[in-house]
């Protein structure tokens, strides 16, 4: 006779069931476990032998088989322990033969018996939750797996496992944990001057745009970027449950609490391209994938490694950070809005002690780091001058963040009106336009049409810095209220379009 629970793998944050089977038979005494299993899984044997002695019984002296099927997909992680040692307890009589109807299982065993806590327990729920079925996990996942909505039964340990099957002290079902609204961040009134900057993040927050500010150091650009989220609407009950999904597969969620306060992640400038797009050795979530639905700052951008910045490229465009190896290939969703600061040049590029003292090729040398089909994806450019003291002896402003996220607010509702009829699975913002869209969605004036082309032709911009350019001057409609792209709309879009980075070749600096 075979047992069997069931319990799962992870691919990106897709959960796939897998089915544990356990079988007994005569023979030389053996543990064995087959269909692919990594080391941790293999090891699993030995954490469920001393939980056993912990709980006072024995392993049969038979051969025991463990199969984890479909045998050919890869397991890998700790979270095979419990559903293995529910099928062998049962196989050996001491769960009820039909107790285990019903239930997957997931969830790490420590050598007393107790359960540690492990990752992907929110998509483990809501993969058992479609298949119809009651998730057993460690206590400490129970709040994050009960946001799915399923039946979700907390282990404390394993001898509490089998009192509950047994039907000797039955377990309570987990309840969801906190939801935190988004706390108040820093404010935009912190920072004075910066008009135009202020100017172009309120343009990239409320049309979900890719912005590059260019300054020298201490000009305010770090600033300016922590404000972003404070400006941005909080998440929806869809755009949660997918962050959740992330952070619980990276382990970031704490004890089941979920926050609508959107992801801000800022990478320093040493990261290599697996921490910033995913990989290592169980493929892992990156930090393209952590800033879903939220904002990734790359601070000192060409600092980074130019391979680092290219593999950005394919998230940028389709959303998804795809990891591949030899036998399988691993999606993580990946939507989210780029913010990038740098100064100028190498040297700093300020006033004073801080301007550049490699002239005329210093620029050209630090900022070519950059390629050229990274710097087409983003949407706005702007210059931040540097702060005098002039500026910091005036009063704070009157308008702060509120004011700001209230007129971004409503040009993100125009825009939901606008791609009502969008799939679901795309964010409703001008950003995420297509070119189909654009033809038909975008109402455009003939002086701002003409305008777009001469500038085109002038500034030799791609089609895609082309279209880029007309959603940009739709979010600027939008902010006004306006139903169509005027000409000072397209105006006003074509100058942030103009970069302070577009330099001459080297050679021809240095000449």
């Amino acid at each position: 006779m075979v047992s069997r629970i069931t319990t799962f793998s992870f691919e990106g944050v897709e959960a796939r069931p897998v089915d544990v089977q356990v079988q007994l038979s005569s023979g030389q005494p053996a543990f064995l476990i087959v269909g692919l299993p990594d080391k941790a899984v293999a090891e699993s044997r030995e954490r469920i032998r001393s939980a056993f002695a912990a709980i006072g019984l024995a392993f049969p002296p038979k051969r025991i088989v463990v199969n984890l099927a479909p045998a050919d997909l890869p397991k890998e992680g700790s979270h095979y322990d419990l559903p293995i040692a529910l099928a062998l307890l049962q196989a050996i009589g001491v769960v009820p033969g039909d107790a285990l109807h019903g239930y997957a299982a997931m969830g790490e065993l420590a050598l007393d018996g107790a359960l540690e806590e492990t990752v992907g327990a929110l998509p483990a729920a809501m993969g058992a939750e479609s298949m119809g079925l009651a998730l057993v996990c460690p206590s400490a996942c129970g709040p994050e797996a009960a946001w799915s909505g399923g039946r979700v039964v907390p282990a404390s340990s394993l001898i509490g496992m089998v009192n509950h099957f047994s039907g000797q002290n039955p377990v309570c079902d987990a309840r969801p944990g906190e939801l935190i609204d988004a706390p108040a961040g820093p404010d935009l009134r912190d920072v004075k001057g910066q008009e135009g900057a202020k100017r172009a993040l309120e343009i990239a927050a409320a049309g979900g745009h890719n912005l590059l500010m260019v300054g020298p150091p201490g000009s305010g650009k770090s600033m300016l970027a922590e404000r972003l989220p404070g400006l941005l609407p909080p998440l929806t009950a869809r755009e949660l449950l997918e962050v959740s999904q992330i952070q619980s597969i990276s382990g970031h969620l704490e004890q089941g609490r979920l926050s609508r306060s959107r992801p801000f992640r800022a990478p320093h400038h040493s990261a290599s391209m697996a921490a910033m797009v995913g990989g290592g050795v169980k493929a892992r979530p990156g930090e393209a994938s952590l800033a879903h639905h939220g904002v990734l700052f790359l601070d000192e951008l060409p600092e980074f490694s130019a391979q680092v910045l290219d593999s950005l490229r394919q998230p940028l465009e389709s959303g998804q950070a795809v990891i591949s190896r030899a036998n399988r290939h691993v999606r993580y969703p990946s939507r989210f809005q780029l913010i990038a600061a740098a100064n100028p040049c190498k040297c700093g590029g300020g006033q004073a002690e801080l301007a550049c003292r490699k002239k005329p090729f210093c620029k050209a040398d630090y900022m070519g780091r950059i390629s050229g089909p990274f710097m087409d994806r983003i949407d706005i450019f702007v210059d931040v001058t540097a702060v005098t003291p002039a500026d910091l002896s005036l009063p704070a402003p009157l308008e702060g963040s509120r004011d700001v996220a209230a007129r971004i607010a409503g040009a993100r509702r125009l825009q939901e009106a606008r791609f009502e009829n969008a799939p679901a699975e795309r964010r409703r913002l001008n950003v995420d336009a297509s070119a189909a869209d654009i033809d038909a969605l975008f109402s455009v004036e003939n002086s701002a049409q003409e305008l777009m082309l001469q500038a085109a032709e002038k500034m030799g911009l791609s089609a895609r810095g082309y279209y880029r350019t007309l959603k940009v001057a739709r979010t600027i409609a939008d902010l006004e209220g306006g139903t169509a792209i005027a000409r000072h709309h397209a105006a006003e879009a074509l100058t942030y379009r103009q970069r302070s980075v577009e330099l001459p070749t080297l050679q021809t600096a240095r000449s």
